[in-house]
């Protein structure tokens, strides 16, 4: 009976982020899909294409039987039938900017959680990334072990044996962040790794900590969050990247991406180490915004939250000899 209710959410979700795909390629007009028409609840710019993805993500649900709530980028939680059996966790276009440029990098994000008084990412029972250009997908449930993946030319997960810093291919975010405080924290592990691994910024947290899962990269870092946290006085720099607003990582930005990457056994955190499975699903508050480290190996994920410089430089430039340096050894940056 659990196999046949998992396989029914399984197809459910299949057909949301399909329907979602569909009616994005059918746009007619890609400089339409560019055109930014407001603001998400949480800040996030909207552009045209965001218009026609939520508007795909309400005519499933609406069109079939299954009594759900929904919450998605661009609106509060809806719900469908009495008595929700799921509550869906939606990003309709997960790297909405690429999607609009044409580039491959871009996901429908889907997770189904336990409808409770505060459902968490640990309350996330099933989870579905499709990558928006091609119809590839991954897929778990709370019941199966590992995952289940379409449309790969090999079998998943594939996670790479990669513990050295300047050996990895890795993504890193800078929407909403100020580059001058990413630079501080990472620049030296960007130029330790640019040539000698792969450095990429893709503006998807989906499809970047997908790509650990397929092996194609080996870690994930969107640290904002924290420098924030223990920085307060940088708020103003973070609201100037993001327009006036803070604009870390959402729930909605991950609930699935994590839940899928934990299945798959890739070390995945917030920038402090902690897990993410407390981060409430449907509080978009600045409070409730996460940071997340993620790697292939155990080993890798400590070397970065190790080799981070998470004190940033005063705004006018770093002192020579301000002690900004990490331990070396056979997978330390300078």
């Amino acid at each position: 009976m659990k196999e046949q209710s998992n396989e029914h959410m399984r197809e459910y979700l299949l057909g949301l982020a399909s329907l979602v795909r569909d009616r994005v390629a059918r746009m007619p007009s890609r400089s339409e899909g560019r055109r930014v028409r407001g603001h998400s609840p949480g800040g996030d710019a909207q552009f045209g294409l965001d218009d026609v993805a939520e508007a795909a993500v309400w005519e499933y649900i609406t069109a079939h039987d299954l009594p759900v709530t929904v919450l998605s980028e661009d609106h509060g939680p809806r719900s469908h039938g009495r008595s929700p059996e799921h509550l869906l966790i939606v990003d309709p276009i997960d790297g909405t900017r690429p999607a609009a440029a044409g580039l491959e990098t871009a996901c429908v994000s889907v997770a189904a959680a336990r409808p409770t008084a505060r459902p968490t990412l640990a309350d996330v029972e099933h989870a579905l990334l499709m990558e928006l250009k091609s119809g590839a997908y991954l897929y778990a449930d709370q019941d199966t072990d590992g995952i289940s993946a379409g449309g790969f030319p090999y079998a998943l997960p594939a996670l790479n044996p990669t513990t050295d810093l300047t050996r990895m291919f890795w993504s890193i975010e800078f929407n909403g962040h100020p580059a001058r405080l990413m630079t501080d924290a990472y620049g030296h592990l960007i130029d330790a790794s640019a040539n000698t691994g792969g450095v990429f910024v893709l503006s998807s947290a989906t499809y970047s900590i997908s790509r650990l899962i397929t092996g194609q990269f080996d870690a994930y870092v969107d640290i904002g969050n924290r420098l924030l946290r223990d920085n307060p006085d940088l708020l103003p720099e973070f609201q100037r990247a993001g327009n006036g607003r803070v604009l870390h990582l959402f729930p909605y930005d991950i609930a699935a991406a994590v839940f899928l990457a934990e299945k798959a056994a890739v070390t995945i955190t917030d920038a402090y180490g902690n897990s993410l499975g407390g981060t409430a699903l449907t509080d978009l508050s600045v409070a409730n915004q996460r940071s997340c480290v993620a790697a292939c190996t155990p080993e890798l994920h400590s070397a970065l939250l190790e080799s981070i410089r998470w004190t940033p430089a005063p705004a006018k430039g770093r002192e020579a000899g301000d002690g900004h340096r990490s331990d070396t050894g056979p997978h330390r940056v300078p």
